[in-house]
């Protein structure tokens, strides 16, 4: 590792919104030593990195992903330093892995394999157990030595299932005892370094075998309580994903009770065809509450939410009330074969469909859904959509989709895209004072989808394409704007003095490619990945973590991203 690193003839971008300037930058020791005059005289043996052409940027802080149990056996975080991330958030939603007593490891981790959509094989020969508390899961990341900056939410769901076990997800009131033990697991999580409270009330949120994920069934009393050692603290963020609380009116009474900043991360207020004006009425209802002094903001997406997704595991369709036989029959093609031939299975879900809960990703919409893979008889059925395909063959969509289905032995693989198709929905609500622009949900989903390189969308596609953000606006709404939001210190600028997380890109070609499957999850289990397009570089903390080709492993300890644990008021 090079002490020293100097960037020659950059174009560097600060992470404040300011005008770029073409200078040299010096790197020392992990932190930004100079910029411009002085850096090319004090730069000695430093290694040089021909930055002519190119933008230097701070690293990109995403702070929606769910790291939680790939961090611990694969410190890199892949694929996010590839796609230029150098901070990321985990815990989101309340789905995190600590604290959890030995007896209920394998209670998580099947919760886990269905809500974040992860493989239940990989995550069983993957993850370290090589702690039980918030704080010695801390440890156990310091000691890996992540490629990344991590910040760690305390987890409504992982402190509900440690404490009440599997009634967690059965029992909607604690006792008083459970949850009086709840709240100090709060107050250890927060005095360890918990950079806040993340919960879920999602319709979407289930867990092994279509149960409830535990926060989704807490009472306001429980979720008001949990929140206390926040504002006992005076520090720390809450974050909450889609469902009846997850409103700005719900949310500002949050950030009212505990002084604390509140963040919505919902489908909700992403753009649809079907409700095309909901999303930014979201906002701006948050901007009212803003104006009156309470701090709520929306987790803001920049991409298409896309799912690719089979019969065996069909994800998007889970929160539906007609699927629970087939969330119940996991594991089991045969059964699932039995559902999904039922006539009455059908036409529950068409009722499903005709009024569906709030906030379930799919209404209905058949031109949404297309084969994204089949076998060889069928694949002129290939990127087409269930719409078009059943109108072809005359019958309902359903019938259609669940035929096909059973031809291929559950084996097609489907493409849904279900929020933001249109730039034209997604720049009011994208460009929006209440919003943050994160919401990679990386690590998570990884048979569905792959949002990890949603900073080089940024940039790429809406800085360069569509000219809706300046470049070095598009570059402050990745680096400095998250970190401020979440009171991240020391992150999300260029500056003398400071960390040294940068990113080194070409601002002609920077994006993200298609989708591919990789089989490089313990055990040789599949995922979806992208890569990057146009990305020459990462540091974290002075430390090269990609170098425009591949991510760069770290010995044990080694790794140079830094465990987060202090943050501003």
């Amino acid at each position: 590792m090079a002490e020293a690193t100097l960037f020659r003839g950059a174009t560097v971008y600060d992470g404040t919104g300011a005008d770029p300037v073409r200078a040299d930058l010096l790197v020392r020791d992990g932190r930004v030593a100079a910029i411009g005059e002085g850096a090319r005289a004090d730069a000695g043996e430093a290694e040089v990195v021909d930055a002519g052409g190119l933008a230097l940027m701070p690293g990109i802080v995403d702070l929606h992903t769910h790291y939680d149990a790939q961090v611990t056996w694969d410190p890199g975080c892949s694929p996010s330093p590839a796609l230029g991330v150098t901070t990321a958030v985990i815990g989101n939603c309340g789905f995190g892995i600590a604290p959890c007593p030995p007896a209920l490891r394998d209670t998580m981790l099947r919760n886990l394999s269905v809500v974040e959509g992860m493989d239940l094989g990989a995550l069983r020969t993957g993850t370290r157990w090589d702690f039980e508390t918030f704080g010695g899961y801390l440890d156990l990341l310091r000691r890996l030595g992540p490629s990344l900056n991590v910040a760690v939410f305390a987890g409504h769901s992982a402190i509900r299932t440690a404490v009440m076990g599997e009634a967690a997800s059965t029992r909607v009131e604690p006792t008083a005892a459970e949850l009086a033990a709840m709240v100090a697991q709060v107050r250890d999580a927060m005095a360890a370094g918990a950079i806040g409270f993340a919960s879920s009330f999602s319709p979407n949120h289930s867990g092994w075998g279509g149960a409830p994920m535990p926060s989704t069934i807490a009472t306001d009393a429980e979720l008001h309580a949990m929140l206390e050692p926040m504002r006992e603290a005076g520090r720390g963020v809450f974050m909450s994903a889609t469902g009846p609380r997850a409103t700005p009116e719900y949310m500002e009474d949050v950030a009212a009770r505990t002084g604390r900043p509140a963040f919505i991360s919902t489908v909700l207020a992403m753009y649809s065809d079907s409700a095309p004006t909901r999303g930014l009425a979201m906002y701006d209802r948050c901007a009212e509450a803003i104006d009156r002094g309470h701090e709520v903001r929306i987790q803001a997406s920049c991409q298409p939410l896309t799912f690719d997704f089979d019969l065996h595991t069909p994800y998007v369709w889970y929160p539906l009330p007609s699927f629970a036989p087939v969330k119940a029959a996991a594991g089991d093609p045969e059964a699932l074969a039995r559902i999904y031939a039922d006539p009455s299975f059908r036409e529950s879900f068409r009722a499903d469909l005709r009024s569906p809960p709030s906030g379930v990703i799919f209404t209905g919409d058949w031109t949404q859904v297309a084969v994204a893979i089949a076998s060889d008889a069928r694949r002129d059925t290939q990127d087409r959509t269930i719409a078009a395909l059943a109108a072809e063959a005359g019958v309902d969509p359903i019938d259609w989709l669940f035929d096909f289905g059973l031809a291929e032995r559950l084996g097609a693989r489907f493409a849904g895209r279900f929020f933001n198709n249109r730039d034209e929905g997604v720049a009011p609500l994208i460009t929006h004072r209440a919003g943050v622009i994160t919401l990679s949900d990386a690590g998570a989903h990884l048979g569905y989808l792959c949002d990890a390189g949603f900073g080089l969308h940024l940039l790429g596609h809406w800085a360069r394409e569509t000219g809706t953000f300046t470049l070095q606006e598009a570059v402050r709404r990745l680096t400095s704007h998250p970190a401020d939001a979440y009171r991240i210190p020391g992150r999300g600028r260029i500056a003398p003095g400071a960390a040294a997380d940068l990113l080194l890109f070409d601002p002609t070609t920077v994006g993200i490619s298609r989708l591919r499957a990789a089989h490089d999850l313990p055990g040789g289990a599949r995922r979806l990945v992208r890569d990057p397009v146009g990305v020459h570089g990462t540091w974290v903390n002075g430390t090269r973590t990609f170098d425009g080709a591949s991510i760069l492993g770290h010995a044990a300890g080694r790794g140079p991203g830094a465990v987060l644990d202090r943050f501003d008021a």
